[in-house]
Formats: C-alpha cells, sequence, structure tokens
C-alpha cells in the first residue's frame, strides 16, 4: 500500500505551514520525515491521517483520496500521534481492548491484544492503570494501540521519545519488522534513529522539502563543505609546509602530535597527507577522515 502526496498545502490564516508538498511512500519502505520545530512535520501527518484537511492538494492512500474515504482509509492506518493522548484511568488491557472495539475487530480482538502485548514489551506492566506508567511505557501504549489493528500504513510521530537505551532498540526492531510488510513514515530528532532506520530520508523546513534521497545519498548533500582529517604523526611536523598542502584550508593543532587539517576541496587530501609525511621523513601514526553524518546534513539544509 502506498501514500501520495500531492501539492499538499495547508494555511493556517496567513500563515503557510505547508507549501505545495509532494512525496510518495511505498509499501515495505520506512521513510523518515525529519524537519526543525514547526518545520510542518505533525501537521503533515495529520493530513494524512485525515485528521485535518489540506488547505489546498490532496492525499491519496492506495489510490484512495483520504478527504473522500476518511473513515476507510483510517482502518488502514495506524497512527502515534506526537503528543501520545491516552486515557490515564484505564488499565493498559482495558484500553487496548476500547481501541480493538472501536477497530470492530469482534472475537480477534482478544488474540490481538495479548500479542500486542508481547510485542512492544508491555508485560511487566500491563495490569495497571495508563496514569501509574512512566513516559516510556506510556509510549509503548501509544505504539501498541497504532499496530493492534494490523494496519497497512504506519504513521509514528516521535515514537521512541521518552525511551531509555534498551528500550530504544527495542522500538526500532519493531518498526524495522512493521517495515517489511508495511508502508512506514517515522518522524523523530533523534538523527540517529533515522540512520539505523530508514531506507529514505525526507527533509521539510518552512513548509517546504529542502532533501528527498535514500539514506545513502542524502550526504551528498554536503558536497564542496569543509572535509576534516584528524593525522597523528611520529613527531611534530612543519606547521608552514602542512598548510602548503593543496586545497588545505585551515589547520589545527591538537595535541603532541595530533593535527586536525581541513579541506575545502572535495578531493579526498589523504594521499596528499602521505606525499607530504614521506617528503619530510614522517611516519603516519593514523589518519583519519571525519565522516558525513545525518545531523550536519540536516543542520545544513535547515540553518
Amino acid at each position: 500500500m502506498s501514500v501520495s502526496v500531492r501539492g499538499v498545502t495547508k494555511l493556517y490564516g496567513a500563515q503557510k505551514a505547508l507549501d505545495n508538498i509532494s512525496f510518495e511512500v511505498k509499501s515495505g519502505e520506512i521513510v523518515g520525515f525529519l524537519g526543525p520545530n514547526g518545520a510542518g512535520k505533525s501537521t503533515m501527518m495529520k493530513i494524512i491521517t485525515g485528521f485535518m484537511p489540506p488547505s489546498s492538494g490532496n492525499v491519496l492512500v492506495n489510490d484512495i483520496d483520504v478527504g473522500n474515504d476518511n473513515i476507510e482509509i483510517r482502518k488502514k492506518i495506524g497512527y502515534l500521534p506526537e503528543n501520545n493522548p491516552l486515557y490515564p484511568d484505564m488499565f493498559i488491557r482495558e484500553y487496548l481492548g476500547f481501541v480493538a472495539s472501536v477497530y470492530k475487530m469482534g472475537s480477534s480482538g482478544r488474540k490481538a491484544i495479548n500479542e500486542i502485548i508481547e510485542v512492544t514489551g508491555l508485560i511487566p506492566e500491563q495490569n495497571k492503570k495508563i496514569g501509574a506508567l512512566s513516559k516510556g511505557y506510556r509510549q509503548r501504549v501509544g505504539l501498541a494501540q497504532a499496530l493492534i489493528h494490523n494496519p497497512e500504513v504506519l504513521i509514528l510521530d516521535e515514537a521512541t521519545s521518552g525511551l531509555d537505551p534498551n528500550q530504544i532498540v527495542e522500538i526500532r526492531n519493531l518498526i524495522k519488522e512493521a517495515g517489511r510488510k508495511k508502508t512506514v513514515l517515522f518522524s523523530t530528532h533523534i538523527m540517529q534513529e533515522v540512520e539505523a532506520i530508514c531506507d529514505r530520508i525526507i527533509i521539510i523546513d518552512r513548509g517546504i522539502i529542502k532533501a528527498d534521497e535514500a539514506k545513502n545519498n542524502i550526504y551528498s548533500r554536503l558536497h564542496g563543505t569543509v572535509q576534516t582529517i584528524t593525522v597523528e604523526f611520529d613527531r611534530a611536523p612543519d606547521e608552514t609546509i602542512l598548510r602548503n598542502i593543496l586545497n588545505v584550508k585551515n589547520v589545527l593543532h591538537l595535541k603532541d602530535n595530533l593535527w586536525q587539517i581541513e579541506s575545502d576541496g572535495r578531493d579526498d587530501i589523504r594521499p596528499q597527507i602521505f606525499s607530504f609525511a614521506v617528503a619530510n621523513k614522517l611516519t603516519v601514526l593514523s589518519l583519519q577522515k571525519k565522516q558525513n553524518n545525518l545531523e550536519e546534513v540536516f543542520r545544513h539544509l535547515t540553518n
């Protein structure tokens, strides 16, 4: 099942939260949806799930317009909103039973509740009221309600918020497993989660898509920016000669014989550093090129 967003604009009075947004998420694909606060991420997710109409444009879920068949579409979508609204006075099983009844799951609801409690790691807390749970376990309950009816599309807004490192790994694996058969749109501020989970990344800023790339390709957005090399020699080099290496922009002495070299060219300058060492009878003890990461790409595109 695919989700197709076509020319969606959303206005709040004179403020344009989304500006002619278009993208598609296909079945079996996990797409990271990133942006700074106020970029329009949650608005876009609410429009996809039918909780909010766009000012213009439309959203198709499996070629069905969300605006025309809202109720039928919601049956196919599992949604965990950012604020994770729950009923604190209800017990976990009671709440999940209520959600199952909303989806009219009938006799299959009881089995689904048992399965989803196990899958989301809620067994130790299953007999507690939601209001007595930690934030991490409440987040699990929110994820459980999004998954209980086995939806074909999963929309997750800050799904790992408030989880400890062990819980994050468990939820990460759960999302990756779900992504094999479902269409998943995943929003978070934790860049490591996106790098670990997602196949493709969309970055939005001020209501405009700044990037829509496969995960392995998005780092190319940093081409032309500074290349940073850390090198350790067996003894101190001549800094003046070191600065004269082609395309070297800056040289910083970190400590002892450890140096940081910055280049503003696209070409890898590590071979030139080796040549410099040979010419100056230096031994290179370590040489490391700083790898671009998603956080740098994000800052570069949204700064």
